[in-house]
């Protein structure tokens, strides 16, 4: 296993979190995130029994566009570092934080117009992408995992294996999202709007 990319897999995620600590959220910020981060943990506790269709990158992908990118990250990374408690621990994790984490960045900024909110066939897009990118993240830890080197050959082999679950992960991302957008933002909205929570975010 190459132990370098593992351990700049798990660094990378380091700069999100001093970031938002540099802005010094309020407490009440830290407590919304905490509920969206532990909906999500309980989302991939509830789903466990079916491994590729949960509704975790939607809930990352919702708290990034209600809240932000910063916050997205947060939720997505943090989430696969505690359920992993109950999943297990392991060199994955890092691959898991920054795939989860990444997808809830670029769903706020992609919704920073609430394109994504107001136009449904965006967060069918969305889906389908944060699905692919998930699989793609994830096949790296693979190959790193199973020891190889990182060759292209070898890695597309391995996506292509991945095909069926990756295509479930689509699925399962663009059928929650159309589920959460519509009731999930209406509520985080009032919330962020009636206290002016993550206002330089968004």
């Amino acid at each position: 296993m190459s132990f370098p990319i593992v351990l700049l897999a798990a660094v990378s995620c380091l700069p999100y979190y001093f970031k938002y600590e540099k802005k010094k959220p309020q407490t009440r910020e830290h407590v919304v995130l905490a509920v969206m981060t532990a909906l999500t943990v309980i989302s991939r506790m509830i789903f466990a029994p079916v491994p590729g269709f949960k509704p975790v990158a939607a809930m990352t992908a919702v708290c990034g566009m209600a809240f932000g990118r910063e916050s997205g990250f947060l939720c997505g990374s943090l989430s696969a570092f505690i359920s992993n408690f109950f999943f297990g621990q392991g060199p994955w994790t890092p691959f898991q934080m920054i795939a989860w984490g990444s997808i809830g960045w670029f769903a706020g900024v992609l919704n920073k117009d609430g394109r994504m909110e107001k136009h449904k066939i965006s967060a069918v897009v969305f889906g389908i992408a944060a699905g692919i990118w998930f699989s793609l993240v994830m096949n790296l830890w693979v190959m790193t995992g199973a020891g190889e080197e990182i060759q292209w050959i070898r890695y597309g082999i391995i996506w292509v294996t991945s095909l069926p679950v990756t295509i479930e992960y689509c699925v399962s991302n663009v059928l929650f999202l159309w589920i959460l957008i519509p009731g999930f933002m209406k509520r985080l909205n009032r919330v962020k709007y009636k206290y002016g929570f993550f206002d330089s975010e968004t």
